[in-house]
């Protein structure tokens, strides 16, 4: 009987050997440079921190640079001292910023680094042009931006009032008034802005002006125009010393004066 020949299976290609991450030298060697530039830049961020923080650049001085007529040296110390902490390096600007602020006249300050020992302040004072009363009767001042802040004087200013958040509003009209009253040589001590929007004034010789609400069909402007140009009027030809004109009728006014009331 004849055997059968056994065929044999042809073998199979071994597979290539996977290179591991070791076994690529110019990966190791960028991964060394990275660790090493990581470490270096660490070493460095570390050194400068620790040179901050030692005893070689103490804080010695605040210089103010300007001239100052409201804000004192000794308010100037006083805020040094509760917000200046750190050196040189790791003072906080902000937070001595913001403690010269809070001073009474100071509307804005600008603190800065001056090397090697200092900072230099820079403060702008506020500048008071009125006084703001306030519904409970207490008083603030007005500055020339129009703002309300917290203030002592003893200088003579005029007398705001009006809603909350009038000020600037009340400012603004009231350089406009003053402008208009100069050909008669007054001026206004009081300004009251009602919450229905109504003007009233105080003028310096002891009358109050009643000049109403602003509308387009007769603007507060034009009653000021004309009572400015009958003021001479009232006096002179009518004969009378008014302690109120009410200028909120259309075409005329009503004068109070000594306890009696007339219409022109």
């Amino acid at each position: 009987m004849a055997k059968l020949a056994k065929t044999s299976r042809p073998s199979r290609p071994a597979k290539p050997a996977v290179e591991g991450f070791w076994d690529k030298p110019p990966l190791l060697n960028l991964a060394a440079d990275v660790l090493f530039l990581a470490a270096g830049t660490a070493l460095v961020y570390a050194a400068a921190l620790g040179v901050q923080r030692l005893p070689f650049f103490p804080l010695r001085e605040v210089v103010v640079q300007g001239t100052l007529d409201q804000v004192t040296r000794t308010q100037i110390e006083y805020a040094a001292r509760s917000a200046v902490t750190g050196n040189f390096f790791t003072v906080d600007l902000d937070a001595v910023r913001t403690s010269f602020e809070k001073l009474p006249w100071v509307r804005r300050a600008e603190v800065r680094r001056r090397w090697p020992d200092g900072l230099l302040l820079t403060i702008e004072e506020q500048s008071a042009v009125a006084r703001w009363r306030q519904a409970g009767g207490e008083y603030k001042l007005v500055n020339r931006q129009g703002e309300v802040f917290v203030a002592a004087t003893e200088a003579a200013l005029p007398v705001f009032a009006g809603p909350e958040g009038s000020a600037d509003e009340v400012l603004a009209q009231h350089r406009e008034f003053s402008a208009a009253l100069a050909p008669i040589s007054r001026g206004v001590v009081e300004i009251v802005l009602s919450q229905r929007e109504a003007w009233q004034l105080k003028l310096d010789d002891g009358l109050v002006l009643n000049l109403g609400r602003n509308d387009e069909r007769h603007p507060v402007a034009e009653r000021m125009r004309r009572f400015v140009s009958v003021y001479a009027q009232v006096g002179e030809k009518l004969h009378l010393h008014p302690t109120l004109i009410d200028m909120r009728y259309p075409s005329g006014f009503a004068v109070r004066s000594a306890g009696a009331m007339q219409s022109s």
